[in-house]
């Protein structure tokens, strides 16, 4: 589990509806909230998220957005409850997403120099 930290500045009720809106969108949020002393920080936490993808959209809408940190964040289980031996398995999911485009060098042909030259010149030599 993952938790972003993205500082923006958004001025009214207004404002944080829509950021809260934007991030919840997005895939594998799982709560959202406004902390900081003025409430500038908006603090995503969930499984999967692409942190700049989010700071990206919110970029596009209120122009000033800044990834503060991205941290894991380890879920605590309660000891006191009944341990029937069995345990999770905690594999991490792998979203299986299209390998990247190989990038291929691109040559560039050489630039030729040539004249070319009128094989019919004007003869006309009128002033």
């Amino acid at each position: 589990m993952k938790k972003i930290v993205i500082r923006m500045h958004v001025e009214d009720g207004k404002c944080r509806s829509k950021a809260l809106k934007i991030a919840a969108v997005c895939q594998g949020v799982q709560s959202l909230a406004f902390e900081g002393e003025t409430s500038d920080q908006l603090v995503v936490t969930g499984e999967g998220i692409d942190a700049v993808f989010l700071t990206n959209r919110m970029r596009k809408k209120f122009s000033y957005a800044t990834l503060l940190s991205v941290e894991e964040v380890k879920e605590e289980k309660d000891e006191g409850g009944q341990d029937g031996g069995e345990e999770e398995d905690e594999t991490e999911t792998n979203e299986n997403y299209p390998p990247p485009c190989p990038m291929c060098g691109t040559y560039h042909s050489p630039m030729y120099h040539h004249v070319v030259y009128d094989p019919y010149p004007n003869s006309c030599s009128i002033l």
